[in-house]
Formats: C-alpha cells, structure tokens, sequence
C-alpha cells in the first residue's frame, strides 16, 4: 500500500493532544479530512456527550468531503451510544478512504468500525504512527480492557533521593518550571490522589491550575482523592476549600460522627477493606474503575507509593530530580513500603524518557507490566 503523506496524520495526533484531559471516559481523538492536497476539515473529540472528532470535521468539511480521504487517530465508533456511529456519518458523508493510527480495544468497536467502512466499499488503512496515537489513549486503552484505571505516580527529589527533610520541609525541591508542568499533568488526570500524611505535611490543594482552556471550555477540577486509614484529615484542610469534589477512602467500619463531620463540608466518605494499615488499594480502584475514572494520578507521600509499587498497582511513573544535596538519615525518601531484597527484583521501567526543565529532569518510564497488553494492541 502507498503511505499517506504522514503530515497529514501528524495534524491529526496534535488535534487528539488537544482533547487530552476534557474527553474522560472517552478516548482523545482528532481528525483531518483532505481532498485533492487541501485540508476541508478537522476536529478533535469533545467532552463526553458531545461530538466525537469525525463528526466534527466532516461538519466543516460539508460537500468537500465526498470522495475526500478522512485521517484519523482511532478506528471510528460504530455504535450508539451518546452520540450516533461515526462510522454513519463517515459513510453518508461519501469518504472515499480512511487512514487510521490504532485500532480501538473497546469490544463494541475493535474492528467492527473498519469493517463497516469496508462493506460500504470505503478504503482503510491501518498503522499510521501507532505508537503515538497509543501514548495519548493510554489511559483509555488500560481502562476499556480492564475495567480499571491508568495509574501514574509523581514525586520530586534530590539529587540523593530525598522528597522532604528530617523536618518535613519540602518546598520547593522542584523548580517553577517543573511545578507548572505538573499542572498540566493534574489536567489529563481524572483524579489525583495522596496519603493522608501528605495532607497534614504539605496542605496542599490539589488542583489543576493555569492550564484550562487549552482544549476548549473550561475543565472541572481532577476528583481529589485521600488515601486516610483512620479519617485524620483535619477539617481545615486546603483541599477542602477548593472546587471540585474531595474523596477521603476510609478503612471500615469508619467512626460514624467522623464521617457525618466530613459529610457536613461535602467530603465523600468511602468505607473499604484494609490491611498493612492502609486502606486495601486494589478494591479502591476497582470502585474508582466502576464510577469512570480513567487516570489517577498518585503525588505521595512515601508510605501511599511504598504500597502501590510492592503491590505492582503503578502503570507509569514520573520523578522529578533537581540538583540538590538534602542528606540526612531521617530525612524522607520517595517511596517507602517493603522494597526489595535483591537488586536483581528491583521494579524496571521501560519506554524511558528524559526531559529537561531548566536544571531539573523528569524521568519518565513504563513499569513493564504493561507490555504485553500493548504489544498485542500494536499487532492488531
């Protein structure tokens, strides 16, 4: 087959990255449409319950896309669900062809979208730059085919792997740079979790600012979510105070007048196993899975992150380093909980990458876990 001229594709991942953090549960998707070298319409997926990136531009597109070739980031959705089949409209528009990036995991499309174009006798094509339309769904795609959600921690530390010192005192270890970064994080992210330890340290916010509007309306807050086995979040706390709703996960059976004081400044109490003197973190993310969540983003402390990677709960993992000495026996390290006994065991990552934000690097990885699944959505 002749390979698309790939700038075409290229403006159609770039559209997707716009949707990225508005689109939740549904994938980041865009969409170019061109007839004769000329690009007549374009689109990126809307918020849940609007139209999907197709729809979009073929609207714009309007007569010109009869006999046009329509370039897209996933296999179009060819079923009802908020929104009418895509694969419709693309058929009705009179699309003469179709390059597609990735086939979609979701059951209800994978390969049926493709196959419906075909019986309505229009060309597709599969593959174009794979990988990268993989890397804005990741989320989705973990989600669609496990029923649960995309988990990535986040922490700085010093150049000797310290997160805070003897004292506590963590601000700032990144930059400014860095730290705005993290805002966009928090903006792809449908929740963002921290231990509770975290909370009374650090009195942080939790939430994603100086980014909204990059993809169109204003985005709500990410769900703030407390891992607190006992409910010692102090009432006060800043979180509480913020838009957006708060999540505080609880061992059961949780003191009644507890919960009803945090119900009284609309904190949502949830009761959950327990274990290791913390809340049982599989059974959190099955019941976060269950109400649509897709990405959590974890941001400590060390006791949270500790149990997540002895539990092998962590998808990806990003870890600011800035070039300072903290030093000290009793100061805090990133991740705590049991570890390893010999390096040979240690947790590995893939997919790494190194970016630089003046003179701090963030090292971002995949933990390999995750490599089959990819590997056979990839072949597919």
């Amino acid at each position: 087959m002749l390979m698309p001229p790939v700038e075409y594709m290229d403006r159609a991942l770039s559209l997707a990255r716009l949707a990225m953090g508005y689109t939740s549960p549904n994938p980041a998707v865009g969409a170019v449409i061109v007839k004769e070298g000329v690009v007549v319409g374009r689109g990126y997926t809307q918020p849940a319950g609007s139209d999907h990136a197709e729809a979009i531009a073929l609207n714009q597109a309007g007569d010109n896309a009869k006999g046009a070739t329509m370039y897209v980031t996933l296999e179009p959705c060819c079923h009802y669900g908020r929104t009418p089949p895509c694969t419709h409209a693309i058929i009705n528009a009179g699309i003469s062809e179709v390059y597609i990036s990735l086939i979609d995991p979701n059951p209800l499309v994978s390969g049926h979208g493709i196959r419906e174009l075909n019986e309505a006798g229009i060309k597709t094509y599969i593959g174009v730059y794979q990988e990268e339309a993989y890397k804005i769904n990741e989320a989705y795609i973990k989600f669609i085919t496990t029923g649960l959600p995309f988990v990535i921690t986040k922490f700085a530390m010093s150049l000797d792997g310290k997160i805070a010192t003897k004292t506590g005192c963590s601000k700032w270890i990144s930059n400014e740079d860095a730290r705005k970064y993290v805002h966009v994080l928090r903006h792809t992210a449908d929740a963002i979790m921290v231990g509770v330890n975290t909370v009374i340290a650090d009195n942080p916010r939790l939430t994603a600012r100086g980014c909204c509007g990059k993809g169109g309306e204003t985005k709500t807050q990410p769900l703030r979510l407390i891992v607190d086995s006992n409910g010692r979040t102090p009432l006060d706390a800043q979180l509480f105070k913020q838009p957006g709703e708060t999540l505080l996960a609880v061992v059961k059976p949780f003191d009644i007048e507890k919960k009803n004081n945090f119900a009284q400044i609309g904190v949502e109490v949830l009761e959950l196993p327990g274990g290791e003197g913390l809340v049982d973190l599989e059974e959190l993310f099955k019941v976060l899975g269950k109400r649509g969540i897709v990405t959590v983003l974890v941001e400590g402390g060390s006791k949270l992150l500790g149990y997540l990677f002895d539990h092998c709960l962590v998808d990806k993992v990003l870890v600011f380093i800035a070039p300072i000495i903290i030093g000290g026996i009793e100061a805090k390290t990133a991740v705590g909980g049991n570890g390893v006994d010999s390096v040979v065991d240690a947790l590995c990552l893939n997919h790494v990458n190194i970016m630089n934000f003046g003179d701090n690097i963030l090292v971002s990885g995949y933990v390999e876990k995750g490599s089959p699944q990819k590997l056979q959505i990839l072949r597919e």
